[in-house]
């Protein structure tokens, strides 16, 4: 396989980072945490108008059809500007598990709108520190009622539609759910990322619907895509970690030299930029995998999650080493990848889980071949 992007994919990355390199500024990322803002209105209206919402869900429901690669382009974009938009929530997660275990008239009710981006969805699969995906869902759907608590979800206060991992006779399902009713209590909580807004959603006989082609293979299938995603994401804000210090220390002086001439801020450089190029072949492969060989996604999948999560973690730490005690000002730019790399480590589950499936998918693969 080629690990590089078609003529047609560089072109919609190109398009993608011209748009929000006019939309999603880094003066704009402030003015939306000193305002207490959720979300970028302007910026999810010019994304819409551009129709990257709508990139893979199927045309037939008012989306572009492309691929999980070509999906991953946007969300590296995305990352490299940390915009302040649903688009994980709502077209990764949310969207997908309804293309994949909604029935057809849920799919013809719900995709067009999520494609438009007229609807917005919540994904709600975390239930704090004991509910993360490796144990049962402790939220119960019964009689098309739904009881339990989600948290953290992201993107919940501005979205009038979930779906929701739940229990529904002793199996694994999606539900989907109206925030807008009685029986629903959102309370924001206090999150890290100031870009990225994180609710709890109470359900107290809230009323739901299951995705009917909702099983626990259909719900780690729907994972194993928002970890790939989730990893173009990382991609892109380890790649723009990177530039971000080059730039810095090639312009910063010490003893009548430029900072970035010095051996070990070469060395620190060259090392996240090689950590971020892996991760970048780990993403590429799991969404290739994606849609051409599935029963390799999960292994791949895991890796790309854990991979990427690794880049961004060098690369947003040595960031801010390299630029100092200035660093950690909010003037600088280092602390919007800071705090988007520690909310992308618990996005998913944390990465003990995705060792553990890398390494029992790894094992299940080396039985079969024996």
């Amino acid at each position: 396989m080629n690990f590089d992007l078609s003529e047609e994919q560089k072109l919609l990355a190109e398009q993608a980072r011209g748009l929000l390199a006019a939309h999603a500024p880094y003066d704009r990322l402030r003015e939306l945490v000193d305002s207490g803002a959720e979300w970028d209105e302007a910026l999810w209206k010019a994304l819409c108008d551009m129709g990257l919402p709508g990139a893979r869900i199927p045309e037939a429901y008012g989306g572009l059809g492309l691929t999980d690669l070509d999906l991953g382009v946007i969300s590296e974009e995305l990352g490299r500007v940390n915009a302040s938009v649903p688009f994980f929530s709502s077209i990764v997660c949310a969207a997908d598990a309804i293309a994949a275990a909604g029935s057809e008239a849920q799919k013809l009710n719900w995709l067009p709108g999520l494609a438009s981006g007229e609807v917005v969805a919540a994904f709600a699969s975390a239930e704090g520190k004991a509910g993360w995906l490796p144990q049962k869902p402790g939220v119960i759907f019964r009689n098309g009622r739904l009881t339990g608590a989600k948290l953290p979800v992201a993107d919940a206060g501005l979205a009038s539609l979930a779906v929701v991992q739940c229990r529904a006779e002793d199996r694994e399902a999606f539900a989907l759910v109206h925030l807008d009713q009685p029986g629903v209590v959102r309370t924001r909580l206090k999150s890290f990322d100031q870009l990225r807004a994180h609710y709890r959603i109470d359900f107290n006989e809230a009323t739901a619907e299951l995705l009917p082609a909702g099983n626990a293979s259909v719900i780690s299938a729907v994972m194993d895509r928002a970890a790939v995603q989730a990893a173009f994401e990382a991609v892109g804000a380890a790649e723009a970690c990177v530039m971000m210090g080059r730039d810095y220390t090639m312009g910063r002086q010490m003893f009548g030299r430029p900072l970035a001439s010095y051996q070990a801020i070469k060395h620190k450089l060259a090392d996240i930029l090689m950590a971020t190029e892996l991760a970048r072949s780990s993403a590429y492969f799991a969404a290739w995998a994606a849609n051409e060989a599935p029963d390799q996604l999960p292994v791949a999948a895991a890796s790309a999650r854990l991979t990427s999560l690794d880049a961004l973690a060098a690369a947003a730490r040595e960031n801010l080493q390299v630029h100092g005690g200035i660093g950690y000002t909010f003037e600088a730019n280092c602390h919007f990848y800071y705090r988007r790399e520690r909310t992308l480590a618990l996005t998913l589950g944390p990465k003990d889980y995705w060792a553990a499936r890398l390494v029992g998918g790894v094992r299940a693969q080396a039985n079969k071949a024996a």
